[in-house]
């Protein structure tokens, strides 16, 4: 399903491919040869979606552009099942295993391989050709990588990358009343959204 979002429309070239129950969502441009298979989600809410030459963003995978980070994924890049890239810049020939998931800012560096269920958290570098291993998050800049046994190692990094103010906007310590409110009137402009014919 095509859909126009605050007056922009996805492009789609011939050579691409959009399955009929994926989703791309305003200011989304594939480039040639490009993949997106069932259930997927492609959406621009206020910043741009580019998917490179030759990529695939698999079933029920999300990604989401943000007026700060745009989602930028370059050529012959794989975004697995149920994987998440938001606001996040990946570089060529990355592997994004299933449900693995990139925060705004977090830029996947040419050759990476996330693999699965891994976390590549807000406003890091996971260097080119790095391997983040099955569960594990990578945080910082040059992004360091952590087991999940390791919570208070990566709290000490992470508290500085500075989550609610990339995502949310708002400092640390905001009521979650606050912040919800501000992300429904935020996912509200989706109410009119048009259905786009291809």
């Amino acid at each position: 399903m095509l859909l126009e979002h605050r007056g922009r429309r996805p492009v789609v070239p011939e050579s691409a491919y959009v399955a009929p129950s994926a989703v791309l969502c305003g200011a989304v441009v594939l480039a040639e040869g490009s993949r997106v298979l069932h259930g997927a989600v492609l959406t621009a809410e206020n910043g741009e979606v580019r998917l490179g030459e030759n990529s695939v963003v698999m079933e029920n995978a999300l990604v989401r552009g943000r007026a700060d980070h745009p989602a930028l994924v370059g050529d012959a890049v794989l975004v697995g099942p149920h994987a998440h890239v938001n606001g996040a810049t990946v570089e060529d020939e990355v592997f994004i295993a299933t449900g693995a998931a990139l925060f705004p800012g977090s830029v996947a560096g040419a050759g990476a391989e996330l693999r699965i269920n891994s976390v590549l958290h807000v406003n890091s570098r996971l260097e080119p050709g790095t391997v983040l291993p099955i569960g594990w998050i990578a945080a910082g800049n040059p992004a360091q990588l952590f087991s999940p046994d390791r919570h208070e190692e990566l709290w000490e990094l992470q508290r500085d990358l500075d989550f609610p103010g990339t995502v949310y906007g708002v400092p640390r310590g905001t009521p979650m009343r606050d912040i919800m409110s501000r992300q429904s009137t935020y996912y509200g402009t989706h109410k009119s959204d048009h259905r786009i014919d291809p």
